[in-house]
């Protein structure tokens, strides 16, 4: 009989004892991984699973709504600009914006109701989300620094208003690793739509190794290359796999300092990998008949179905250890204003009557699924756009212009406190008044969140210790529990 004892000596001097070291060293339950994660950060080591400490949260889900989504049409109640409609905006009589002239102040279209315990209140263009109110860290005093679509974008994503830097998942894919090894660290999921403003850069790896870039994945797309051809058995297949990675890692040796040469080789051995995982994590055809009704993948609107499916895909990606998700609803701006995504120039109306119903059920579907199956105690959500909205009307139209100087965005789930309102904007939505934030003091509370001193987590590059915060940051502890 072998002896407990035994086995251990056994296996800590075989080739397995190798395999079973990397993944507890992956799973940050070495003894040494374990001590290293609680000393300085010289000994943190990135990509394993360890943190700077303790975090609440273990993975993200960012929900990002595309075209400047308006904060005082959605959830920055106004009431004195429901009561001064039709008046010329106090000092700002002769505005000139992003496109041009502006008339006078606008109330919104709908009604603001109040909502949960709280008596939060949002827009009746929002019922299903509604029942979630108490449970969300609204941040109303956000501002950018910059009042275009696609450098916004990227900001909001990047910490930076130029491309070419890593997304907050590349950050959080290096600084974590993979929680499971047959599916990809970092997820994009583009909308039926397209792709948001400025494209890809959104969820770049920027300057870290190019592995870090997410995956792009979605319900209506197909993943390519997925299946074996049919003249190859599998034995042929394990065996012409086993004898590229050998030349692979041959040839890497002799190059390791080419990033991408390594990513791509990471990408087919993953792509392999996922031949097996990607078909069970897509088939959204297992889930129950009323987890569909409840996100309304069946529905006969088209947008709201392919956004919904996202949705239970996004779910489905959590749960199985993914540790970022990037899901959007919209895309970047077409031929006319308002049509792909939130940027409602000229018929905000119409434009949020057709936009709001897509991102309201299947969303706070996504919510309670989360909710129910206890993933929010571990999951971080956030839902962001670029910038706001003026609260007057654009001249000689019905809809509203860019405003970099006052927007909302929210967080729920592990370690927010829900039910918060930080900051505030003028009486009119006009300009972040109350304790205003950004970019930088959102990620900062982020990546605290998620277990990482902001001012530590960093790549030299260029001669600069690079950071999604840059030289900026701060936490914004009045939203965490």
């Amino acid at each position: 009989m072998t002896t407990r004892r035994g086995f251990l000596e056994t296996i800590c001097g075989s080739l397995s004892g190798l395999g079973l070291s990397h993944l507890l060293m992956r799973d940050g339950l070495l003894a040494n991984a374990s001590a290293a994660s609680k000393t300085s950060g010289s000994t943190w080591v990135p990509g394993i699973g360890q943190t700077h400490f303790p975090a609440k949260a273990k993975r993200v889900l960012q929900i990002y709504c595309p075209g400047a989504a308006s904060h005082i049409d959605l959830w920055d109640y106004k009431p004195e600009l429901f009561a001064r409609s039709g008046q010329p905006l106090p000092g700002e009589e002769n505005l000139v914006s992003f496109q041009g002239k502006n008339g006078n102040l606008m109330a919104p279209p709908w009604e603001f109701v109040p909502c949960g315990q709280t008596g939060k209140r949002i827009s009746s263009l929002l019922p299903h989300m509604a029942s979630h109110v108490d449970d969300i860290a609204f941040i109303h005093s956000m501002k950018a620094k910059t009042n275009t679509h696609g450098p916004g974008c990227v900001l909001m994503n990047t910490g930076h208003v130029q491309e070419g830097f890593p997304s907050a998942g590349a950050w959080l894919s290096y600084a974590l690793g993979s929680e499971n090894d047959n599916l990809p660290t970092f997820v994009a999921l583009p909308d039926l739509r397209g792709e948001p403003p400025n494209g890809k850069a959104n969820w770049s790896n920027g300057f870290l190794p190019a592995k870090h870039q997410a995956v792009v994945m979605a319900a209506h797309l197909d993943i390519r290359n997925l299946k074996r051809p049919a003249s190859m058995s599998a034995d042929e297949e394990a065996a012409t796999r086993e004898y590229l990675k050998q030349l692979n890692e041959q040839h890497l040796e002799k190059n390791s300092s080419e990033t991408v040469l390594a990513a791509r080789i990471a990408a087919y051995e993953l792509a392999a990998r996922m031949q097996i995982s990607a078909p069970e994590v897509s088939d959204l055809a297992s889930e129950s008949m009323q987890t569909h009704e409840a996100y309304g993948t069946t529905s006969e609107n088209k947008l709201l179905a392919a956004y919904a499916k996202n949705c239970l895909l996004s779910r489905r990606l959590l749960e199985r250890g993914v540790r970022f998700v990037n899901l959007y609803c919209a895309s970047r701006a077409s031929g006319v204003d308002g049509l792909l995504n939130w940027d409602a120039h000229k018929t905000l109306k119409a434009d949020y009557e057709r936009h709001a119903p897509v991102f309201d059920q299947p969303t706070a579907a996504l919510l309670t699924d989360l909710k129910q199956r206890g993933l929010l105690e571990d999951t971080l959500v956030l839902w962001t756009t670029e910038f706001g909205r003026m609260p007057t009307h654009q001249a000689n139209t019905t809809g509203r212009d860019h405003n970099p100087d006052a927007f909302t965005v929210w967080m729920m789930g592990a370690g927010v406190k829900g039910g918060t309102v930080y900051g505030a904007t003028d009486d009119f939505g006009r300009r972040s008044v109350t304790n205003p934030t950004n970019v930088w003091e959102f990620y900062a509370t982020v990546l605290h969140l998620m277990g990482f001193d902001y001012q530590r987590l960093s790549w030299y590059h260029n001669g600069f210790d690079r950071k999604i915060t840059d030289v900026h940051g701060r936490i914004i502890r009045e939203v965490m529990s």
